[in-house]
């Protein structure tokens, strides 16, 4: 399945470039994403994460420490896996 696909290293490194934010705390869970799912993250996900970097940083933020739930266009199922796995301190 094309969701499944692995991105490669230029992928990543654009989408890690596009994850970059103004609030410390929102780059902290984003540097743990990467440094744990980098090297082996999806089409599937990299949609997902694309989605919740639309977020203002606040929103984000709020969404990483489970003061809300995702809503509206961020309410899809590779938005939500994606944030598990942002919010996962494992």
């Amino acid at each position: 399945m094309a969701d499944e696909a692995l991105l490669d290293e230029r992928e990543v490194a654009i989408l890690r470039w596009r994850c970059r934010r103004g609030l410390v705390e929102n780059d902290l869970f984003l540097e743990r994403f990467f440094a744990t799912h980098g090297s082996c993250l999806t089409i599937r996900q990299a949609r997902g994460l694309t989605l919740l970097m639309d977020l203002s940083d606040n929103d984000l933020l709020d969404l990483l420490l489970r003061r809300k739930e995702p809503t509206g266009e961020v309410s899809k199922d590779e938005v939500k896996e994606v944030l598990e796995q942002l919010r996962n301190r494992a």
